[in-house]
């Protein structure tokens, strides 16, 4: 007779508190993924939160800058946001909607509120493309609501699916650069009520989570668990072939992972390469114009 091995849960290696800050043309935001952390959560970059029902938080915008190198990964919760680009791709990003973009070679882009009053909410995720295709060609995708999978676990969790896999259901995004569906996981889970979630992870991939409502509860063991807190981001150790959670009714919460890439990364604002050369090429091409056709 042979017997199953019991699953290992992940365990909380860091939490991070946001930090406030502003970027764009004066947009407030809430910096959760910092430059410091890049390396230990390759392939993820960076990820900001916004959030405010005061326009003179968001009104600016993001006015046209440049790209390269990585994908931008914006998710509305609330609120309206046109895209345009040097590409030649526009579209409106509205509630529930996701906009997925590889700036790859180079693409100048904005990204302008189409509201004047309300709530916007939402995060942008930046996820690092492989050094053999950072110079591919820019590409787009509005992704709508209504087209992001959505599953209620057996313990009442709604789960929205934007990339990876939860159970036996395909999220609605799988990048050309990855090798297996599971590569890059982006999943927005939704306590709805008392309840506990699991999802299996690849002990090698790189994973964390935020807390964007209510507090999460990570259970690392049998009476044992560590809380992460609203606005605050829970860094995963890579040991253990899953994640539980435990959360009351309202708690909403980003559980993100990835295959590292495990290459160097050289980063100066928006451009982001493997090298100091490679920088330098990037401000050299946006300088010249070479981000537009």
């Amino acid at each position: 007779m042979t017997t199953t091995p019991a699953l290992i849960n992940r365990r909380l290696e860091q939490l991070v508190l946001g930090r406030p800050t502003r970027d764009g043309d004066g947009v407030k935001l809430t910096r959760v993924l910092t430059a410091d952390l890049q390396q230990r959560l390759d392939p993820f970059l960076m990820l900001d939160q916004f959030g405010s029902d005061d326009p003179k938080d968001y009104g600016g915008g993001f006015p046209d800058h440049p790209h390269r190198g990585f994908e931008t990964i914006t998710y509305m919760i609330a609120g309206r946001m046109r895209h345009q680009d040097s590409a030649g791709h526009q579209g409106l990003l509205q509630n529930g909607g996701v906009q997925w973009m590889t700036a790859g070679k180079g693409v100048i882009h904005s990204e302008m509120p189409e509201q004047e009053a309300g709530v916007m909410e939402g995060f942008q995720l930046w996820l690092n493309l492989p050094g053999k295709d950072k110079l591919c060609a820019p590409w787009y995708r509005d992704i709508q609501s209504e087209d992001i999978p959505e599953i209620v676990s057996p313990q009442g969790v709604r789960v929205r699916i934007i990339s990876g896999a939860y159970l036996s259901t395909s999220g609605a995004m799988k990048r050309a650069t990855d090798e297996y569906p599971t590569d890059t996981l982006y999943l927005d889970i939704h306590f709805e009520q008392d309840a506990q979630f699991e999802q299996m992870l690849n002990p090698a991939y790189n994973a964390f989570l935020y807390t964007y409502r209510g507090t999460t509860e990570v259970i690392e063991a049998a009476g044992q668990s560590q809380a992460v807190a609203l606005h605050h981001m829970g860094l995963l150790r890579n040991e253990g072939q899953q994640v539980q959670l435990r959360a009351k009714a309202g708690t909403r919460v980003l559980l993100i992972a990835g295959r590292p890439l495990n290459e160097p990364i050289a980063q100066y604002g928006p451009f982001v390469m493997n090298t100091r050369a490679e920088l330098m090429q990037a401000v050299e091409d946006f300088n010249n114009g070479l981000f537009t056709p």
